[in-house]
């Protein structure tokens, strides 16, 4: 199995990276601006968070490439999910109170990514800005106090989005987030 993380000059792209070669898996760090031919071989893509202002920005390097193009699973983290949401339709701003540290979060839908886990959990947040608006027809699988997407999935393809951080260890439950995700790897 390949997966590529996509840096988006997150902080913690090494830790996804890390926890994925953990569980077995042939990872790799490149840049948000790998061309598309470069990853004809990944099996899924993790996009990592990152220090953009996704609310604020235009673009983030190729990642609109591989939102189009590509039907395998990809992970959207922080920055990444942000970006997926806008992607698809829905809407990124500043958040009414920025998340930092630990969050207690709700499964609101079990899902592949939450699946066989409790339905509240502490997380790891690290973010000024949030999806104010879930894409069109996107699933709703988590939330906080203060961000009401805290998980999402894309209604037909094998796409996730997570607000937070599961691959830092103040996540509970992050490694099984990452194994979760990798179940939808075929």
């Amino acid at each position: 199995m390949k997966i590529y993380v996509i840096d988006n000059g997150g902080q913690w792209t090494h830790r996804e990276w890390r926890i994925l070669r953990y569980l077995g898996v042939d990872a790799e760090i490149v840049p948000n601006i790998t061309p598309l031919e470069k990853l004809g071989d990944a099996d899924a893509i993790v996009l990592s968070g990152g220090t953009p202002r996704i609310g604020l920005q235009e673009k983030l390097g190729n990642i609109d490439e591989y939102l189009s193009h590509f039907d395998f699973p990809i992970l959207g983290i922080c920055a990444g999910h942000q970006y997926m949401a806008r992607f698809f339709g829905g809407e990124v701003k500043p958040s009414h109170i920025p998340e930092y540290g630990k969050v207690e979060i709700e499964i609101i839908e079990e899902d592949t990514l939450f699946k066989n886990l409790p339905r509240r959990m502490i997380v790891w947040e690290s973010h000024n800005d949030e999806v104010s608006k879930i894409p069109p027809n996107f699933i709703l699988l988590a939330s906080s106090a203060n961000c009401m997407v805290q998980a999402m999935r894309h209604p037909t393809k094998p796409f996730f989005g997570v607000q937070f951080h599961p691959e830092v260890e103040h996540t509970e439950y992050g490694k099984k987030i990452f194994k979760n995700f990798l179940e939808e790897v075929k």
